[in-house]
Protein backbone atom coordinates (compact mmCIF):
# COMPACT_ATOMS: atom_id res chain seq x y z
CA UNK A 1 0.00 0.00 0.00
CA UNK A 2 0.96 3.32 -0.91
CA UNK A 3 0.15 6.98 0.47
CA UNK A 4 0.36 10.51 -0.38
CA UNK A 5 -0.71 13.21 1.55
CA UNK A 6 -1.64 16.02 -0.62
CA UNK A 7 -2.20 19.97 0.51
CA UNK A 8 -4.94 20.77 -1.36
CA UNK A 9 -4.36 24.43 -1.56
CA UNK A 10 -1.13 23.89 -2.74
CA UNK A 11 -2.48 21.39 -5.53
CA UNK A 12 -5.97 22.91 -6.43
CA UNK A 13 -5.61 20.94 -9.80
CA UNK A 14 -5.63 17.46 -7.56
CA UNK A 15 -8.09 18.91 -5.37
CA UNK A 16 -10.40 19.77 -8.54
CA UNK A 17 -9.57 16.36 -9.97
CA UNK A 18 -10.73 14.46 -6.57
CA UNK A 19 -13.58 16.78 -5.65
CA UNK A 20 -12.22 17.78 -2.55
CA UNK A 21 -14.53 19.62 -0.60
CA UNK A 22 -14.21 18.47 2.92
CA UNK A 23 -10.80 16.79 4.69
CA UNK A 24 -9.70 14.15 5.14
CA UNK A 25 -10.55 13.10 1.76
CA UNK A 26 -9.39 9.21 0.95
CA UNK A 27 -9.06 8.01 -1.96
CA UNK A 28 -7.59 4.39 -2.68
CA UNK A 29 -6.95 3.22 -6.03
CA UNK A 30 -8.93 5.83 -7.95
CA UNK A 31 -12.19 3.26 -7.43
CA UNK A 32 -13.06 3.84 -3.58
CA UNK A 33 -13.43 7.17 -1.86
CA UNK A 34 -14.56 8.46 1.26
CA UNK A 35 -14.73 11.68 3.68
CA UNK A 36 -14.06 12.20 7.27
CA UNK A 37 -12.44 9.88 9.57
CA UNK A 38 -13.48 6.36 9.67
CA UNK A 39 -13.29 3.60 12.63
CA UNK A 40 -10.23 1.52 12.26
CA UNK A 41 -12.79 -1.53 10.82
CA UNK A 42 -14.56 0.72 8.36
CA UNK A 43 -11.11 1.80 6.86
CA UNK A 44 -10.42 -2.10 6.67
CA UNK A 45 -13.90 -2.44 4.83
CA UNK A 46 -12.69 0.41 2.60
CA UNK A 47 -9.14 -0.77 1.55
CA UNK A 48 -10.08 -4.71 0.89
CA UNK A 49 -12.79 -3.04 -1.30
CA UNK A 50 -10.20 -1.35 -3.26
CA UNK A 51 -7.49 -4.51 -3.05
CA UNK A 52 -11.15 -6.50 -5.34
CA UNK A 53 -11.88 -8.80 -1.92
CA UNK A 54 -15.34 -8.88 -1.30
CA UNK A 55 -15.25 -9.05 2.17
CA UNK A 56 -12.50 -7.52 4.47
CA UNK A 57 -11.47 -10.17 7.23
CA UNK A 58 -12.81 -9.21 10.68
CA UNK A 59 -10.96 -6.13 12.25
CA UNK A 60 -9.50 -6.87 15.86
CA UNK A 61 -11.80 -4.55 18.34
Amino acid sequence: MRADIVEAGEFPDLAERYNVYAVPKIVINDTVEFVGAQPEAEFVRYVAQAGGLQEAPPADE
